[in-house]
């Protein structure tokens, strides 16, 4: 089993940042890749961002290219989301997800999520 821990989500104005961690623990050494989906109120989960564990190679959906930034700290088993110019459109419940084999999943494992709220 894979435990993930989010934090650092938040309420934040239009173009402000915020920084979300997510701390991977249990039996990680499977560990191949390691990302973000979101969850908008009414909205399926869609994907953000993945980066792989080894190479650092990365992933980004279109909508949050040149203003979202993950990065990862293997010796921590952590990865983080650096977001800036925040938009209202990225409210959401942001889940750490956590997938062995493939940088594109399936994604074996999830958080439980953390809220981010960027108001107008």
């Amino acid at each position: 089993q894979v435990q993930l821990v989010e934090s650092g989500g938040g309420l934040v104005q239009a173009g402000g940042s915020l920084r979300l961690s997510c701390a991977a623990s249990g039996r990680t050494f499977s560990r191949y890749a390691m990302g973000w989906f979101r969850q908008a109120p009414g909205k399926e989960r869609e994907f953000v961002v993945a980066i792989t564990y080894t190479y650092g190679n990365t992933a980004y959906a279109d909508s949050v290219k040149g203003r979202f930034t993950i990065s990862r700290d293997n010796a921590k088993n952590t990865v983080y989301l650096q977001m800036n110019s925040l938009k209202p459109e990225d409210t959401a419940v942001y889940y750490c997800v956590y997938s062995s084999t493939s940088l594109g999943g399936p994604y074996d494992y999830w958080g439980q999520g953390t809220q981010v709220t960027v108001s107008s």
